[in-house]
């Protein structure tokens, strides 16, 4: 687990889990992805798969061109409509 991004309004943790279950000998994949925590609404989403791929490709662009604090924040809220689940802390 990776902290990637920590501002007052969002966080994201990126998820890294070995697949070990009925992988061959030498195989180290790896599957997880992202997860995406709007600090305000406390709620948060993970996304995995293609969809973690285009966050990461749309992260990168924007560290390209708008590295900002709010440019992030921007990018990150169009992610609020996939943030369903509840923060509890436990």
């Amino acid at each position: 687990m990776h902290m990637l991004y920590n501002s007052d309004s969002y966080a994201v943790v990126q998820i890294d889990v070995p697949s070990s279950a009925g992988s061959s000998a030498g195989d180290s994949s790896v599957r997880g992805g992202y997860e995406i925590v709007d600090k305000f609404a406390r709620k948060e989403t993970f996304i995995q798969g293609a969809m973690a791929q285009s966050f990461q490709e749309g992260v990168q662009a924007l560290i390209e061109n708008d590295p900002s604090e709010e440019g992030m924040d921007a990018y990150l809220e169009r992610f609020s409509s996939l943030m369903l689940q509840p923060v509890v802390m436990h």
